[in-house]
């Protein structure tokens, strides 16, 4: 007698593709987040705001932290502060972000572009001080990549010019250099919390200071502006819940293809608006952050040291295996600690180390543009030609996730692939220089 069949077991495994960002976030955060969704009595204006002000604050080693809907809203805010306007010009390394030159644009300065090293993708100290003028008033200094800039050396330039120094340490929370956090050295600093950032609130800011003169000031700006509306906040708590659900490796890659199906079509909030990618000023840009956002970003802002901890695991994975190949590694200054939100690679192939890794993650690709997300760098009124070098970065850059979800395997997969996406498309360190671009 035939014996019956046993039941039919389905062995297929979906293949792992990482996601660029959504590796800090937990299944708790979701479940706050859910919470407020259902009882959203202090979903806008609650005590999360204030403990996690002062929270953020003790963790950059500064005295007063002011939330916002974003970091560039802080950078504004402290630039009115300072009485930076109409006249004035600030220097801005590229590349960049559009919002940064917007920040500057929108508070009536000029921002005036200085060019970056290629070993740390940091600002190039020399170009900034030949592009110094009577009407400078700020030197802005980008930790690009979550590695710190030579701190001695720009406040030494500044304090030789009378500047006015403010940190963009949007990459960068948790880095030091010294022993100090990043963060704590400018008259002012700001930070985010976007969704591809070190920490999460899908968005939001922060501006930080030790100046009780320039907090006064701050805290009469954060007052005037307006609370998000409740279903902008709804939203952001859903997309949030979402990400943690749809980036998960097992799943991101079918979930992926629909997503890029979907295109301008899908209907979870962007962090910037098309007026912003055009350099207009949107009719709402001053904002502040929610209550239950400032509840999700404390969570996890309590989690920074291991969040961290994985992220530097990940990182010396990835030195190890250039330098044993001998390609070049990014340059940190002596004493410092980068606290890298991404990984930054020069490949000679864009395009081909994209369309190498797509099987495995969505390779990031900060920065195609000297100005980030700009329909164009012209409108953030960066002059073609102006840093030679950063406009290559623009053209050669790729970048890798460093997040909770990226494995050390996952890293060491990808960069095989990447080397092998095209003919030495990874740049060996004899050919990658600070100096001029090759």
């Amino acid at each position: 007698m035939a014996r019956a069949p046993g039941p039919i077991r389905l062995s297929m495994r979906l293949r792992r593709h990482i996601a660029l960002l959504g590796g800090t976030t937990t299944v708790g955060d979701c479940l706050v987040a859910l919470r407020y969704l259902v009882d959203p009595r202090r979903l806008t204006r609650g005590p999360a705001i204030d403990a996690y002000e002062r929270e953020f604050a003790r963790r950059v080693g500064v005295r007063y932290g002011f939330s916002f809907s974003s970091g560039r809203i802080g950078l504004y805010g402290v630039l009115r502060a300072l009485g930076i306007g109409p006249g004035d010009e600030v220097l801005i390394q590229v590349p960049t972000h559009i919002v940064v030159a917007n920040a500057i644009r929108f508070a009536g300065a000029r921002p005036v572009y200085v060019d970056c090293r290629l070993d740390s993708y940091n600002i190039d100290l020399d170009d900034a001080a030949r592009k110094i003028t009577p009407r400078t008033k700020a030197l802005l200094l980008q930790h690009t990549f979550g590695i710190p800039v030579d701190l001695d050396a720009a406040l030494a330039l500044a304090r030789q010019h009378k500047l006015e120094v403010i940190e963009d340490c949007v990459h960068a929370l948790g880095a030091t250099y010294k022993g100090k956090p990043v963060g704590s050295f400018g008259r002012a600093a700001f930070f985010s919390t976007e969704e591809t950032k070190t920490i999460s609130s899908t968005m939001g800011g922060m501006l930080v200071t030790d100046d009780p003169d320039l907090a006064s000031w701050l805290g009469t700006f954060q007052a005037a502006c307006p609370w998000p509306p409740a279903p902008l906040t709804r939203r952001y708590l859903v997309k949030l819940a979402l990400y943690y659900l749809l980036l998960h490796p097992s799943v991101h890659g079918p979930m992926r293809a629909l997503y890029e199906r979907l295109g301008e079509r899908h209907p979870l909030p962007r962090p910037l608006g098309q007026e912003e990618h055009r350099g207009v000023r949107p009719a709402v840009y001053e904002q502040r952050l929610s209550n239950a956002q400032a509840a999700i970003a404390l969570r996890q802002l309590r989690r920074l040291d291991g969040n961290l901890a994985h992220r530097r695991q990940v990182v010396g994975a990835i030195d190890r295996w250039l330098t044993a190949r001998g390609h070049t590694t990014p340059v940190a200054p002596a004493g410092s600690v980068p606290a890298m939100v991404r990984y930054p690679l020069w490949v000679e192939d864009r395009a081909a180390a994209v369309a190498a890794t797509r099987r495995d993650l969505v390779l990031g690709t900060w920065f195609r543009s000297v100005l980030e997300d700009a329909a164009s760098p012209v409108h953030g009124d960066y002059p073609a030609g102006a840093c030679p070098r950063a406009e290559a970065a623009a053209r050669h850059l790729i970048n890798l996730p460093t997040h909770g979800r990226m494995t050390v395997e996952d890293a060491q997969r990808v960069l095989a692939t990447v080397a092998g996406a095209g003919t030495n498309n990874l740049r060996r360190v004899e050919a990658l220089a600070a100096g001029p671009a090759l």
